[in-house]
């Protein structure tokens, strides 16, 4: 026991038994429906991270980096954005709160004042409804588009990517999660 907090990450994450909605897709069967459902938990894990704590969330829990949930749900909404409405979508889709002047603006600008946490998840949310649209109605995972960065794409290596990504910034998220108010689990 360390600062009054088991030092175990074994428990769940300020889930209570039987409510965690995630990781309940399939293991078995198509390759579509695997990844969308990593994807899908994924996203709930992000979600679940930021449960509870609106308040909070633009807290920068880790100086001198600029790292907040907040900022990582903005920034994810912008890579959801960015994939499948302008990647392969083919729309003229700029980031929400990122730009070429301003990159890191997802975790540097308008993280505070009234309105912040409900925009932030409003627009994850709708990127996320539009991905899940986009994934349901391609006709296969083969439905490429042109991106600056990686050249030409598929969706099925979006779906992959998606999965690494919010893998990565969840890992950030429990670090920062615990430094706020002392939460873990996975």
């Amino acid at each position: 026991m360390t600062n009054g907090r088991s030092s175990s990450r074994a428990g769940v994450f300020a889930v209570a038994a039987g409510t965690d909605r995630r990781f309940t897709g399939p293991a078995t069967g198509g390759e579509r429906p695997l990844l969308a459902a990593f994807l899908a938990d994924q996203r709930a894990t992000l979600e679940l991270k930021c449960a509870g704590i609106e308040a909070q969330l633009s807290r920068q829990a880790v100086k001198p980096s600029t790292l907040s949930l907040l900022g990582l749900v903005r920034h994810l909404a912008d890579v959801e954005r960015r994939w499948f409405r302008k990647v392969l979508a083919g729309q003229d889709a700029e980031p929400r709160f990122s730009s070429a002047v301003d990159p890191d603006g997802a975790f540097d600008t308008g993280l505070s004042g009234p309105g912040a946490v409900e925009e932030a998840w409003a627009a994850w949310r709708a990127e996320v409804a539009f991905a899940e649209g986009f994934v349901d109605a391609a006709p296969d995972l083969d439905v490429e588009g042109d991106d600056a960065w990686r050249g030409r794409v598929s969706l099925r290596w979006v779906l992959v990517h998606m999965v690494e990504e919010y893998a990565r910034h969840n890992g950030h998220a429990d670090l920062l999660r615990e430094r706020i108010d002392g939460a873990v689990g996975i």
